[in-house]
């Protein structure tokens, strides 16, 4: 029987969106058609993917007016592109409108992916767009029939509120083969890495590096707060311990990663979606094999409790957050390599995935 046409779509350029990549790729690889919508919204990269993909041109100049103007344009592609054979795919609240009112216009099935708890975003408390993500969470998310998000807390957090039961697909990594041969570095490497955002604790972690002798913090990706961090560093004479890599290619990020001694998620409580995330640099790091400072929330502790693969923090201050990264480099990236191969078996893209195509398979029915 042939497989359904699938159209995903996303507020974003794509071009780094490793759980967009991978979840396409493996409908793709199942059987599925598949077709990709992004935008242009900060970059239009080159990208190369087995399956056809398009950006809708953004002109906005404002990220108020740029979700507006991608809503409305995504839903007259949508409109266009889908028929009764076709699932559709949204991919974050950002493009869900445009996808519910199709799916509901032309009765065909709609999968929603919420990454995160979109309207508890610390960048949004308080305004006025919290309250419009919020009403369309509160309109659109009991209506739906099938839905997907990144953890279980999230997935705990939408049934009290909206009374549905999303599947939880982690965005793991898929499993990573490497020559496990240990670097020794001198300094020693901890690493950060993802978008560099507010309540993430890397400011914390800057000045961390007046308690820390011997070593390097490596800073990769970019973001709202990349300058005031870099100010940071310059104010406080760190210049010579903190480097900032920019924002990396996957492959290249991993690259680093697999030299890392320590990396770090030590994510502050700036809110719902924050204090109940499963961040992705915990996924990649274990699959890399490098131990972890963690921050002690809910999905954190969970992993840490079933497998010993680095340190939580007692707190925000820069010296207990020296203090554990300190027991972690103490005892040495090799002690933790039992546990850390047992949490890459579990934590891995290959065991995610039985469950994605479980609900598309569903969606098909």
């Amino acid at each position: 029987m042939k497989r359904k046409k699938i159209i995903t779509s996303a507020f974003s350029n794509l071009h780094t969106d490793q759980r967009i990549e991978k979840v396409c790729r493996t409908l793709y690889e199942n059987g599925y058609e598949i077709e990709l919508i992004g935008n242009n919204w900060k970059g239009e990269e080159k990208m190369e993917r087995p399956y056809p993909f398009s950006r809708i041109k953004i002109f906005s100049k404002s990220l108020k007016t740029a979700y507006f103007e991608f809503n409305w344009k995504l839903y007259h592609e949508l409109k266009r592109k889908a028929d009764q054979n076709t699932i559709l795919h949204a991919n974050d609240i950002d493009a869900l409108l445009p996808n519910y009112l199709i799916a509901k216009k032309l009765n065909i099935p709609l999968v929603f992916d919420s990454h995160e708890i979109f309207s508890e975003m610390p960048a949004i408390q308080g305004k006025m767009s919290q309250k419009i993500w919020r009403y369309l969470e509160k309109k659109v998310i009991p209506e739906l029939k099938f839905m997907i998000t990144a953890s279980g807390s999230y997935a705990k957090w939408f049934q009290k509120k909206y009374g549905i039961n999303p599947a939880v697909v982690q965005n793991a990594p898929r499993k990573l083969t490497f020559d496990k041969e240990l670097y020794d570095n001198h300094p020693k490497i901890l690493l950060y890495q993802g978008v560099i955002n507010p309540f993430r604790g890397i400011d914390k972690a800057i000045l961390a590096m007046h308690h820390l002798e011997d070593v390097m913090f490596y800073i990769a990706g970019d973001g709202p707060r990349k300058k005031e961090y870099e100010e940071l560093t310059g104010r406080e004479n760190l210049q010579h311990k903190v480097t900032f890599l920019g924002k990396l290619l996957p492959k290249d990020l991993i690259n680093i990663t697999l030299t890392a001694d320590c990396s770090m998620s030590i994510e502050e409580n700036g809110g719902e979606s924050y204090f109940y995330s499963l961040p992705n640099k915990v996924l990649d790091s274990i699959q890399a094999r490098v131990p972890l400072i963690l921050s002690d929330l809910p999905e954190m502790r969970n992993i840490k409790d079933q497998f010993d693969i680095g340190e939580l923090i007692k707190d925000h201050r820069p010296e207990n957050i020296a203090e554990a990264v300190k027991d972690v480099l103490n005892k040495g990236r090799k002690n933790y390599q039992n546990e850390l191969e047992k949490a890459a078996e579990v934590f891995c893209w290959e065991n995610e995935e039985v469950k994605l195509l479980n609900v598309f398979q569903k969606a098909s029915s």
